[in-house]
């Protein structure tokens, strides 16, 4: 069964839409990282926030109002006309929505207990679906008028991943003949803190894959695709998934799982390693995860095929960020630069030489034609992996 990806809508720290995200990476800007207290008082620390101004939720939807859903939002409004198509064509129970997050509306949660901590009264405006893990899937559900399933998933950093696997199960079970299918994660104290706690944020900019790294910076994004039967430019060609369960939060070291979820990609999309022309890494700029992934994929790979990892210019999104980083490999397949101008691996440090030697993209960097197939790695707590790839058509 072929399933292509027909549209993106896409935002975060790099832009506000997927052509400004594109011009912006390819050009190794990390401007869109900022250092603030916000998420941690007096203990400023870089995150990627979004800065535009981002669609406001109408008061009949008043219970689903949270910055979360609003970037949702701001993600379906890029693609409004592809959905119209889908649910014209096939009609609206027959497509379904999965998204993938980790936080949901946490914020608006910590704002409320905030005021009652204080004395104070509850927010009139707090609802606890603006939480709700289904929350931003009801949603856009309600917003886009689709009647087919609509849930979310939530496996930490690979969740929007793992709701490609979801997305297209519906549709191989004949439940859906369309899917919205993406993620979004909001900025909030409880992942700041919570990872200041496991001290596993940097304490400046963050260095993928460098001598010198320290840590993640977190982020916010919302990412949403149409994924469907119809032919469109990009083809989903695989998906492998792998769980290790070696540690709660630190990546098996042996690479076992990841090595597998890789492996299983290329079988399920029927492609050869050498027909990869890049991969976008987790690369979170931790010790452990970079020392982890770079040798899965020196043993998978080699070292020829073009690397990177994006997350030293948007910052690492979370639930989002497999959503995120397939997207930017869409926006790769689908320019028409004729040169194949690819991301570089931003870290403004030296590549640490304890590591395999990978083929790391260098700024200004391209392949020298056409990008025809780009593969994509998240990892999660508890050793939860995904890795997909998708193919210019």
């Amino acid at each position: 069964m072929k399933l292509y990806l027909n549209d993106l809508g896409i935002l975060s720290a790099a832009g506000d839409t997927g052509g400004e995200m594109l011009r912006r990476l390819q050009a190794g800007d990390r401007s869109g990282l900022v250092s603030t207290d916000a998420y941690s008082p007096s203990q400023p620390f870089y995150v990627g926030p979004v800065r535009c101004e981002l669609p406001k939720i109408e008061n009949h939807h008043a219970v689903y109002a949270c910055r979360n859903n609003q970037l949702l939002l701001a993600a379906s409004g890029q693609i409004r006309a592809s959905v119209n198509h889908m649910v014209k064509k096939y009609g609206a129970d027959r497509v379904g929505m999965v998204i993938g997050t980790s936080t949901s509306g946490a914020r608006n949660t910590e704002l409320a207990l905030a005021e009652v901590a204080a004395g104070r009264e509850k927010p009139a405006g707090f609802h606890y679906k603006q939480q709700q893990l289904s929350g931003g899937a009801d949603f856009l559900a309600h917003i886009l008028g689709l009647k087919g399933p609509a849930y979310a998933v939530s496996t930490a950093c690979s969740s929007s991943g793992r709701a490609f696997a979801s997305a297209r199960r519906l549709i191989a079970l004949d439940l859906c003949d369309a899917v919205i299918v993406g993620g979004s994660d909001s900025l909030c104290q409880f992942t700041v803190n919570g990872f200041a706690a496991l001290e596993s944020l940097s304490a400046g900019l963050c260095k993928p894959f460098g001598e010198h790294r320290d840590g993640i910076n977190l982020a916010e994004a919302a990412s949403l695709f149409v994924l469907s039967k119809e032919e469109g430019p990009v083809m989903l060609k695989g998906i492998g998934a792998s769980s290790d369960a070696y540690h709660f939060s630190a990546p098996d070291p042996n690479a076992g799982a990841v090595i597998g979820a890789m492996e299983m990609a290329l079988a399920d999309a029927r492609t050869h390693p050498d027909e990869i022309d890049y991969i976008n890494l987790h690369g979170t700029a931790t010790p452990l995860n970079d020392a982890m992934e770079s040798a899965a994929v020196a043993s998978v790979f080699g070292n020829k095929v073009t690397v990177s990892s994006t997350k030293g210019m948007t910052g690492h999104a979370l639930g989002a960020a497999a959503a995120l980083e397939l997207g930017l490999c869409w926006l790769l397949l689908t320019q028409n630069d004729g040169q194949g101008l690819l991301v570089p691996n931003i870290n403004e440090d030296e590549l640490d030489n304890a590591l395999p030697a990978l083929n790391y993209v260098k700024p200004g960097q391209s392949l020298g034609g056409a990008i025809k197939h780009c593969q994509s790695n998240s990892f999660a707590f508890g050793g939860n992996n995904i890795s997909i790839i998708v193919a210019r058509t």
